[in-house]
């Protein structure tokens, strides 16, 4: 699970509690912040649970900065840390602070809830739907704008994508990435999800296949469909698939939830994500709040032996950066409407 949940002594409450950390992966330390406590909350919302009763900071400052770049960095970095813990209900209480040669974020997330306030991730059932909540392709994103600095990087993959559509695909990511999936944890007690999870290093496919394996009845997960962060897919196959992102391995950070859904009710969901106001604008339902977030069935839980597998052709949905226009599936029409269950369906591969 995401979570450990003990059961407490106390009144049937039981005590969830997560924690994670990692090293920068983008130029902004305040954006840095946000996403660190975005992925560490990320464990709570796999579980359906949308409040957290405490958070702990754990934070190391590296020795290879002088002291003017660590008055300028750190700071921004808490701050942002701070901040998305403040939209997502919370505050930071505490935490441990260390030097060391690296920078590194996380924290502790910790909640005392009831039953009812938690799904467990085993219940999903043959019929069911996948539904994923953010587009896939942050790693590539992030690599790619590294690259836009080294020559013999950058010249692998210049015939595909423009430094302009790296640097939108870049902040994209960025903002994904920093998006709590606070609003995707609560649908998920509306539309009666079975199971769920968060993908992180592991990508879709290992995310998808740990699942799987702690359902309680005899299912496998397949995925038909991979929304992805417009042209990251044409980098991925410019650089050899070294990714492994159309195969379903390339590493997210504070990635979407993969939910299972039943299937009368996947298509609400989406649409209920999708009118929701959340994200890094502003706090969840107030005013400023970013626009909804668009969510996609991506494939059908069928009987079998708690497996996860992606069909051969997968359908490529190109998720285009807020304020560019169109976007565009693979083989198919340019529109990135969620596929209903029913199309899904249709492109089995027996």
């Amino acid at each position: 699970m995401d979570c450990c949940v003990i059961p407490l002594r106390h009144g049937g409450l039981s005590l969830v509690q997560t924690t994670d950390f990692f090293y920068p992966l983008v130029e902004d330390p305040y954006m840095m912040g946000r996403i660190a406590c975005a992925n560490v909350l990320s464990d709570l919302y796999a579980m359906g649970i949308t409040e957290c009763d405490n958070m702990l900071m754990l934070l190391s400052v590296s020795q290879k900065m002088n002291d003017k770049e660590r008055e300028r960095v750190m700071p921004l970095m808490i701050k942002g840390f701070r901040d998305a813990a403040e939209e997502g209900g919370t505050s930071v209480t505490g935490g441990q602070t260390v030097v060391n040669p690296w920078i590194i974020i996380g924290g502790v997330a910790t909640v005392v809830c009831q039953p009812t306030d938690f799904i467990m991730p085993d219940s999903a059932v043959p019929g069911d739907v996948l539904v994923l909540t953010k587009p896939l392709g942050t790693q590539v994103a992030v690599n790619a704008h590294q690259w836009l600095d080294m020559p013999d990087k950058w010249n692998k993959i210049k015939l595909v994508v423009s430094r302009e559509e790296v640097e939108q695909a870049y902040q994209e990511a960025m903002f994904n990435m920093a998006t709590l999936n606070r609003t995707a944890a609560a649908l998920m007690h509306t539309f009666n999800a079975h199971a769920a999870t968060d993908i992180t290093g592991f990508g879709i496919l290992g995310h998808a296949r740990n699942l799987a394996q702690q359902q309680r009845s005899d299912v496998a997960f397949v995925i038909h469909n991979l929304p992805i962060i417009a042209k990251m897919a044409a980098i991925s196959k410019a650089c050899g698939n070294r990714f492994g992102l159309l195969q379903g391995t390339s590493s997210e950070t504070s990635g979407g939830l993969l939910i299972c859904l039943p299937r009368e009710q996947a298509a609400r969901f989406c649409a209920e994500m999708k009118s929701c106001r959340h994200g890094p604008g502003g706090p969840l339902g107030q005013e400023g709040a970013a626009e909804g977030q668009q969510a996609w069935i991506i494939g059908i839980v069928e009987k079998g032996n708690r497996c996860a597998r992606i069909i051969d052709k997968p359908r490529i949905i190109e998720v285009p950066p807020r304020g560019s226009i169109g976007g565009s599936q693979e083989g198919g029409s340019n529109n990135t409407n969620t596929p209903s269950p029913s199309d899904i369906q249709s492109t089995v591969v027996n």
